[in-house]
């Protein structure tokens, strides 16, 4: 299994980007999948996750501006990040518990000009 990430980029504070990972590979079984974020000199943190049933949790940091989202069928979850703030400048992970097995994408790097 195999977890590819996109939709990285720079954008202005106050804008918006989409996230994208898509898993690929033989998967029988999805528990949830989510992003993470670590910025430099920073340990990496939990950003949003989503079950298979759809049930969803967020940082209290981005509570309000972030919207995670899947599409089970597709194997896909997406990150919706509005009202970005140069805090929230980090490489984004995506995480999927897979199979009953933990997988990372590469990280697609999101940089927030002030």
């Amino acid at each position: 299994v195999q977890l590819q990430a996109s939709g990285g980029g720079l954008v202005q504070a106050g804008g918006s980007l989409r996230l994208s990972c898509v898993a690929s590979g033989t998967i029988f079984w999805i528990n949830d999948m989510g992003w993470y974020r670590q910025a430099p000199g920073k340990q990496r943190e939990l950003v949003a996750t989503i079950t298979s049933g759809a049930t969803t949790n967020y940082a209290d940091s981005v509570k309000g501006r972030f919207t995670i989202s899947s599409i089970n069928a597709k194997s896909t979850v997406y990150l919706q990040m509005d009202s970005l703030k140069p805090e929230d400048t980090a490489v984004y992970y995506c995480n999927a518990n897979i199979n009953r097995q933990m997988y990372w994408g590469q990280g697609t790097l999101v940089t927030v000009s002030s």
